[in-house]
């Protein structure tokens, strides 16, 4: 994931880059037209403009290309994991861990007044329970 924001950075980058090209191209274009046009050189100027107008549709185009490759990386980097359920199998039984799981912080709630900062779970299926220790001392247990 951290390859995919450092992508994501450099593509953003680039986009920057090619749009700050395409900035100063059109600006060089307009002083060349400008110039032309002060020396009422009409062949002259509409031959400026032609090759200042292909200079700014290759910056504009290497802009949208740029573009184009930053939304996709992001699309890619924003994509969100798969929804994912851990469900224990033992002697015919099936078990949900996310269940267990808030058993426990329910028997925790129900028997404690202090804030829940952490849980771990301990499953034990061969003692048809679940015991917990949460905020690193106090212990409890759930019936599976």
């Amino acid at each position: 994931m951290a390859t995919k924001k450092k992508e994501v950075v450099e593509v953003k980058k680039e986009v920057a880059a090619a749009e700050a090209v395409a900035k100063e191209t059109e600006k060089k274009a307009e002083k060349v037209v400008e110039k032309a046009a002060k020396a009422e050189k009409a062949p002259a100027e509409k031959k400026v403009a032609a090759a200042a107008k292909k200079v700014v549709k290759k910056a504009e185009k290497a802009v949208d290309t740029a573009a184009k490759k930053v939304a996709k990386t992001v699309k890619k980097a924003e994509t969100k994991d798969a929804k994912a359920e851990v469900v224990l199998q033992f002697a015919g039984a099936e078990f949900k861990m996310a269940a267990v799981l808030e058993a426990a912080k329910k028997d925790y709630a129900a028997n404690n007044t202090a804030a829940l900062k952490t849980i771990t779970l301990y499953v034990k299926p061969e003692d048809g329970a679940a015991y917990y220790v949460a905020n690193g001392d106090i212990t409890g247990k759930v019936n599976l």
